[in-house]
């Protein structure tokens, strides 16, 4: 029986749930695809991005406590995690809001501004 997210350290039921809705099933799942590609799947699966849950789990695959992430290590995560972030599709709220963006007809914040 695969084990589950939560058995990694600093990993509890709520990222197994984030998890499971990014298609990630187990914690040998989630070490074989890293970090990086895990986070990735996270934020298309429409996690929030959030430096702290990243370098959590980055912590926790190392098997080291999450507040261990300290002065360069920490820059160098923060570097990573803006640079996957930037590049990685949020999943769209809903599928509707997905229709609207594609014919280009939601209205933004800055839209309203004007009128």
């Amino acid at each position: 029986m695969p084990e589950p997210v939560s058995s990694i350290r600093n990993l509890g039921p709520a990222f197994e749930q984030a998890c499971a809705r990014a298609g990630i099933h187990s914690a040998e799942e989630l070490r074989e695809l890293g970090a990086d590609a895990a986070y990735a799947r996270l934020i298309q699966a429409g996690t929030r991005p959030h430096f702290i849950g990243y370098y959590v789990l980055v912590m926790g695959l190392q098997g080291r406590p999450w507040n261990d992430c300290k002065g360069e290590e920490k820059k160098a995560l923060r570097a990573r995690f803006d640079a996957l972030k930037s590049s990685t599709n949020r999943a769209p709220a809903s599928r509707i809001i997905a229709d609207l963006d594609a014919i280009g007809v939601r209205v933004g914040p800055d839209d309203l501004k004007s009128v």
